[in-house]
């Protein structure tokens, strides 16, 4: 178990999450944690319901910036956004994203382009997920998942994160369609080749634990956990929480998961820099 409870994937009503920022806050200050983020969707360059639009931006940081300072002697806080990569110019590096004074930036992917250029949400409902591949994606599993993960390290080279988040996070939708998927030997490859990027190129990832009491899946799953040990890659822990009494969903197992792989430590906030932090047992 972890000495500091801490998470900083965090949603609130400034996008989808349900509730507004200041009861996230509070639930953590009542739960013990020592640090908490809020990482509301960035803006995008078109309309999603769960995304800020950003004329809202300023509104988000004076918020935060406000209860920072209201609980500044009992919880330390940080303020971030969660950034879609969506090509080579809307992307967690571009100069909007940079210019804005946040703590961190989380690089994700939740959308991909259709076989006609559009707009594809991969991160939905399953059933919706299973729709979208048959009419928009091309009907085959297998390009899309490599065309997620390609997008992915495209967002890699491209930078301008802090960690990225859920970076497998398309499997679960994809389990839909293949239930096997995670046997196959074309994915454990995509896998393994996956990680030595992330490595190659320096890349801390989440442990996003926001499923696991409802699925008993992690985000990495845990059976790459031994990929993330063995290349040395750095892991925060966090619940990705878009209700404030799920704000520890999941936290403790991921803890527990990473010691049972033989990962001694976690990444956390300290200040104005990330630090690893050794995970104890309780």
């Amino acid at each position: 178990m972890n000495k500091y409870l801490t998470n900083y994937h965090s949603h609130c009503s400034f996008c989808d999450g349900r509730a507004p920022m200041e009861e996230f806050i509070i639930q953590a200050i009542k739960m013990g944690f020592t640090s908490y983020g809020i990482s509301s969707h960035a803006p995008l360059p078109f309309h999603r319901l769960w995304a800020m639009e950003k004329n809202e931006v300023s509104a988000y940081l004076s918020e935060f910036n406000f209860l920072k300072e209201k609980y500044s002697h009992q919880i330390d806080l940080f303020v971030g956004m969660e950034i879609d990569y969506l090509d080579a110019e809307s992307n967690p590096a571009n100069t909007y994203y940079q210019s804005l004074p946040l703590d961190y930036r989380i690089g994700s992917v939740h959308l991909l382009h259709g076989l006609n250029g559009e707009i594809v949400d991969i991160d939905g409902d399953r059933k919706g997920f299973k729709e979208n591949l048959k009419i928009s994606l091309g009907g085959e599993l297998k390009p899309v998942v490599k065309a997620y993960f390609d997008k992915m390290m495209q967002m890699i080279d491209a930078g301008g994160f802090d960690f990225i988040g859920h970076c497998d996070k398309i499997f679960y939708n994809a389990l839909y369609v293949c239930p096997d998927m995670l046997e196959k030997e074309w994915y454990n490859r995509l896998m393994a080749d996956f990680f030595d990027f992330i490595a190659e190129r320096g890349s801390m990832i989440e442990l996003n634990t926001k499923a696991f009491d409802e699925t008993g899946f992690f985000f990495p799953n845990a059976k790459y956990l031994s990929m993330i040990r063995d290349r040395k890659i750095p892991v925060l822990v966090n619940s990705d929480a878009h209700y404030p009494d799920r704000i520890h969903s999941g936290l403790s197992s991921g803890y527990e998961a990473l010691l049972l792989c033989g990962i001694r430590e976690v990444v956390q906030r300290r200040g104005t820099s990330w630090q690893l932090v050794p995970l104890v047992c309780s």
